[in-house]
């Protein structure tokens, strides 16, 4: 019996081409999503896109086999960003299947499925019921409508730029020029596109320096992957070197966008997070609305400390894009932000949009004269250590040993929302950290948060010691 536990995962397909994800298994996925996802809603339709992966056309064409085998419709969109996708699952009212695997290495491919108006498949909203459905088409052969379904292409680049632009509009903020580091990736086709003139709109005030705009889905650069911080090394130098006012980097699938300052200093998502969010909270109070954001509980403290300063109720999240899109949907939240640089929209279907967060900064940036980090001063007062991976023999174990080492110090509080959370942050000195551990591997990912950088360091070192213990 095929085994699709290591493609399928939690939030997605991932897996390795030709090995783990073949054409074969892609036409029963396909299949398996119109079967338990698209056909029981009573939708007809789905859209479907791509990234730059040279795999990704055989793979969309083995979906779309799967999808109207079983008797959809299928709107093909074409080259698309994850957020492209998301809009176009909002703007033609259907279910999406994005073929991507984000910021994985070349080897990789996958996709993400959505409802339609971009709501969330995750394991426990239907794709452990695609997995398992999928398993038996691949074993025992896809069955086939009495009526197959159409196939129709539509190119959505222009109207999911209009949209964006609506959304923040740039056309009376100061010049400014911004360095882009596309990685080879979606960046290098969305960019020129909502930023630009490629899709024939007006022109912004933005002066577009490229980094790597080439379509190559091999990544010759570097892997489109700015959490990590070689990769952003090549948009720092080159912010200084041109003199621009912010730099912008994104993931593979240009969902996720990364901020560098005029100084070449990366900017913290956390701090995105709270600007973006007094920006929404903002807008929305112009028509008498009252604002929540959501926020995962590896962001900076300082987060629920500016925005509720301002009024803006503030709701702690697991880490994940299923728990944040449930959030905000159940608490009609304006915005929220993630650790990892994932920022999401209430007026973007509750999706997450890189290139919707960039849009918001440089409006800020741009509607007043001061330079992007001074701007941002405020908005990052403590110091994080990053997420640090360990790889441990057993991973309750070693949480246990924390559990033990720290729970029982004075002015200490715990909490389990997300791995183990253990804080001192209500005496001096204040710091908190999070021990996650991963769904995959056997590792324990580590984030620390401190009012100083050498308490933060001390903090981190005793709890790297104790997770790494034996």
């Amino acid at each position: 019996m095929t085994d699709l536990s290591g493609l399928i995962k939690s939030y997605d397909v991932r897996g390795i081409v030709g090995e783990q994800l073949t054409e074969e298994i892609a036409r029963a996925i396909g299949a398996a999503f119109a079967d338990t996802i698209v056909l029981p809603e009573g939708e007809t339709s789905v859209a479907i896109g791509h990234d730059m992966r040279d795999s990704g056309p055989g793979l969309v064409a083995a979906v779309v086999a799967g999808l109207t085998d079983r008797g959809i419709d299928v709107i093909r969109i074409g080259l698309c960003s994850t957020d492209g996708l998301y809009h176009a699952t909002g703007a033609l009212n259907m279910p999406g299947v994005m073929v991507t695997a984000s910021h994985n290495p070349a080897a990789y491919n996958g996709m993400k499925m959505c409802r339609s108006r971009a709501r969330a498949v995750g394991e426990n909203t239907g794709l452990g019921l695609v997995r398992e459905l999928a398993t038996a088409y691949v074993d025992e052969g896809v069955p086939v409508a009495e009526t197959r379904g159409t196939v129709t292409d539509r190119d959505m680049i222009r109207e999911y730029g209009e949209f964006l632009r609506t959304l923040v509009p740039l056309e009376t903020i100061r010049p400014l020029k911004v360095v882009v580091d596309a990685g080879n990736a979606m960046a290098g086709y969305t960019v020129p596109a909502v930023l630009g003139d490629a899709a024939g709109m007006t022109p912004l005030p933005l002066d577009i320096v490229p980094l790597y705009f080439e379509l190559d889905g091999t990544f010759p650069n570097h892997e489109p992957n700015p959490l990590e911080e070689e990769n952003l090394r090549d948009l720092q130098a080159a912010v200084v070197k041109h003199g621009a006012d912010l730099g912008l980097a994104f993931d593979g699938d240009a969902d996720r966008c990364f901020v560098v300052d005029e100084k070449g200093a990366v900017v913290r998502a956390s701090a995105i997070t709270a600007l973006v969010g007094l920006r929404e909270a903002a807008r929305v109070r112009e028509s008498g609305e009252t604002a929540t954001v959501i926020h995962n509980l590896i962001s900076s403290r300082a987060v629920p400390e500016i925005l509720g300063a301002d009024g803006i109720t503030t709701v702690r999240s697991r880490v994940g894009h299923s728990f944040i899109k449930a959030l905000m949907a159940d608490n009609d939240a304006v915005f929220g932000g993630e650790h990892s640089a994932h920022f999401y929209f209430r007026d973007f279907f509750y999706a997450d949009s890189g290139m919707l967060a960039a849009l918001h900064v440089m409006a800020a940036l741009g509607s007043q004269e001061g330079p992007l980090s001074a701007m941002l001063a405020d908005y990052d007062p403590y110091t994080a250590s990053g997420e640090i991976n360990s790889t441990v023999a057993d991973v309750k174990t070693s949480v246990a040993r924390i559990r033990g080492v720290f729970g029982s110090r004075e002015g200490v509080t715990l909490d389990e929302m997300d791995g183990l959370t253990v804080a001192h942050w209500d005496a001096e000195p204040r710091w908190w950290f999070n021990v996650r551990p991963s769904g995959t591997e056997p590792l324990l990912r580590l984030n620390v948060e401190a009012a100083d950088t050498a308490t933060m360091e001390q903090v981190r070192d005793e709890a790297l010691a104790v997770i790494r213990e034996g």
